[in-house]
């Protein structure tokens, strides 16, 4: 029979032993995201998955990440999606393509930017669907509203505001003239719609699908939208796109006349290329007989 006294020297024997042989940091180091990742407060759940993307794409840590994607935080699942992207491996696409069927708008969307960016056809599919104006890039304002409220009881942050501009990032080369800085001030502009950023990231796709949807981008509604289609087709440098961007040059818009300006001047430099004239096919010469 076990005594009280018995138990106490057992349970302290214990005690003894697991001080002897501590955690190893390996185990420690672990245990720290894995806490992280259950807390309360979103924003530290947020910050451990944004420093999983220093563990490259290893298991366990890239199956921690894929957990994370069902996090009931909007803001924590896209720094999820910010993570996957920055790691290799069909495992991280394969979570990203999970990703883009996101019920939020702006996970899916943030998804999308990093397939596109992997020139993963379904990213590319995705934008275009963004860009014709086939889903929503952003949900609506009750729903943020709503979706904050309950954020701020977990979260010390007096204000809480995702754009999803946030991710499309343009590095400017000196001497190739992309227009980066209009890129930016675009970017940074709080009425920057996601259908526009979409316009914007498939600038440099030239497919028949792309161009169609540039051209009826410049009939949007959305100001900010018509701004990134005269942007993206600028930089084209196809001279034969003037008569499409000229009458905007008399938009309601500011920001669109002075850009539409500047894409007319910038393609009205550009030479035309003369039609190719196709020389008729010399005549076969009659056999001698």
């Amino acid at each position: 029979m076990i005594t009280n006294r018995m138990l106490s020297c057992l349970l302290l024997l214990a005690g003894r032993a697991v001080a002897q042989n501590p955690p190893s940091p390996s185990d420690q180091c672990r245990q720290t995201l894995e806490t992280a990742l259950q807390d309360r407060n979103p924003d530290t759940r947020k910050d451990a998955v944004v420093a999983l993307s220093l563990t490259a794409s290893r298991q366990p840590y890239l199956g921690m990440l894929q957990s994370a994607l069902s996090d009931k935080d909007v803001e924590v699942r896209v720094a999820v999606v910010a993570s996957l992207s920055d790691l290799d491996g069909k495992e991280t696409t394969d979570a990203l393509q999970k990703a883009l069927h996101d019920d939020v708008p702006e996970v899916s969307f943030s998804a999308a930017k990093a397939l596109w960016n992997r020139q993963d056809p379904a990213g590319r599919a995705a934008l275009l669907a963004v860009l014709s104006g086939d889903t929503k890039a952003a949900s609506g304002f009750l729903t943020r509203e709503k979706r904050q409220a309950l954020r701020m009881m977990h979260t010390p942050k007096t204000m809480f505001l995702f754009a999803v501009r946030v991710g499309a990032a343009f590095a400017p080369v000196p001497g190739l003239g992309t227009g980066v800085a209009s890129m930016q001030a675009l970017l940074s502009d709080p009425a920057m719609s996601g259908r526009a950023t979409a316009a914007l990231l498939l600038g440099k796709d030239r497919t028949p699908a792309t161009t169609d949807a540039l051209h009826n981008a410049l009939n949007a509604k959305d100001w900010s939208v018509r701004a990134a289609a005269v942007q993206s087709l600028a930089l084209r440098d196809d001279p034969a796109l003037k008569p499409a961007i000229l009458p905007l040059v008399q938009d309601r818009s500011q920001q669109v006349r002075l850009r539409a300006a500047a894409a007319w001047l910038r393609l009205d430099l550009i030479p035309e290329h003369p039609p190719v004239k196709h020389r008729p096919a010399p005549r076969a010469k009659p056999a001698k007989t």
